[in-house]
């Protein structure tokens, strides 16, 4: 589970169930990496709320820092936790393109 998880609310009070939420969805991301990139890998998560003249939309955006790369991804939704699940989704395929191209380089350099 990556270990340095900032959680920022802009104009948006965090709670205890959402900073969980979010804990537990981002935690889980290192399972898509190769190890060596586990041990530093460090995630920034932004919540925001924006006001609309019809309502509330909430936006979540994740940075994901990585020895060799830095990966964002950001959604905007009525729901946060839509939002989390959705930024979650983006940043598995992102990690796993980063996953294949170290591991590719890797055996490349060793034969």
């Amino acid at each position: 589970m990556i270990t340095s998880i900032d959680v920022t609310g802009i104009k948006y009070e965090v709670d205890a169930k959402t900073l969980k939420y979010v804990t537990e969805k981002v935690g889980k991301l290192d399972h898509y990496l190769p190890s060596h990139a586990r041990r530093t890998m460090t995630a920034d998560v932004k919540l925001k709320q924006v006001n609309l003249d019809h309502g509330n939309k909430y936006e979540a955006e994740v940075i994901v820092h990585l020895p060799e790369k830095t990966l964002t991804a950001s959604d905007t939704t009525f729901n946060m936790m839509a939002a989390v699940d959705i930024v979650e989704a983006k940043l598995i395929a992102q990690l796993r393109k980063y996953k294949d191209s170290v591991v590719d380089r890797k055996l490349a350099a060793s034969t």
